[in-house]
């Protein structure tokens, strides 16, 4: 059986960097919490899944700022270090914290491919953003077997074993 892997590549706006990401992610997250409207000054960010190892910088430097989260772990955003646009953030996700990047899907060169699978942190989206009645979504966080796919959790409990966490 041949296993197809998705390769797409990505951006900052002036260019200096670019990425490529060699899978399809585990999950597309349209994340409404407070601390998302903050840091990408816009009513949600929409963050995709991937292995931190399957995340590979093509050209350019890229700057890491660590910045707080309401839920006080904070978040580590990586932004090009010339026109400072974050194309990536990692949070700690129960000890994961360098194991995942959550890919800002706008930086992808065809973010349309990535739509949120479920939107989280709904009860705090602003009154005026409308989710698609037929969307998943959940007031708070989710719990990891009910959400993530049967192959999207085989990665997630492969990313586990070898940071030795449990967080599904």
């Amino acid at each position: 059986m041949n296993v197809r892997i998705q390769t797409s590549e990505g951006g900052c706006t002036c260019g200096h960097v670019r990425y490529q990401v060699a899978s399809d992610p585990m999950i597309v997250h349209g994340c409404h919490c407070r601390g998302c409207q903050k840091n990408s000054g816009s009513a949600f960010a929409i963050n995709a899944l991937f292995e931190a190892d399957r995340v590979k910088i093509l050209d350019g430097t890229v700057e890491e700022i660590s910045v707080p989260t309401p839920s006080g772990t904070g978040q580590d955003i990586t932004r090009c270090t010339k026109c400072k646009v974050a194309v990536w953030s990692n949070y700690n996700m129960g000890g994961l914290r360098k194991h995942i990047r959550f890919i800002r899907v706008g930086t992808l060169d065809d973010p349309d491919q990535f739509p949120p699978d479920v939107h989280i942190y709904a009860a705090s989206k602003q009154p005026w953003v409308i989710i698609p009645a037929a969307d998943r979504r959940v007031d708070q966080f989710y719990k990891f077997a009910k959400t993530w796919s049967p192959a999207s959790l085989e990665r997630l409990a492969k990313i586990e074993a070898s940071a030795g966490v449990k967080i599904s």
